[in-house]
């Protein structure tokens, strides 16, 4: 059963929804090379609200996750696309299905 996830927030700035909706889907590619992330999902919560959340067995995999290129990718163009800083949360799997 995975234990550990991420969940984040994400805020556009205005004229940048769409950069930041398609960064989304297309991070997706980059989550599926991550061994340790077992879940996935990039969501929009209104119409510059965004969001990921994911899951991980162990802690070194959510670590590993904060570390890679998804991160890495989003925060070099956060100054441009995001109207504040993102809300990453390390948050505990207390069930699942």
């Amino acid at each position: 059963m995975v234990t550990k996830g991420l969940l984040a927030t994400v805020q556009a700035k205005e004229g940048k929804e769409k950069d930041v909706e398609d960064f989304l889907k297309s991070a997706v590619d980059l989550a599926k090379k991550e061994d340790k992330t077992v879940d996935w999902f990039a969501f929009k919560i209104d119409s510059n609200t965004f969001g990921i959340f994911d899951t991980f067995n162990q802690d070194d995999g959510r670590e590993a996750h904060l570390n890679g290129e998804i991160a890495s990718h989003l925060m070099a163009n956060a100054d441009t696309l995001l109207k504040t800083q993102p809300s990453i949360k390390k948050i505990d799997i207390l069930g699942s299905k």
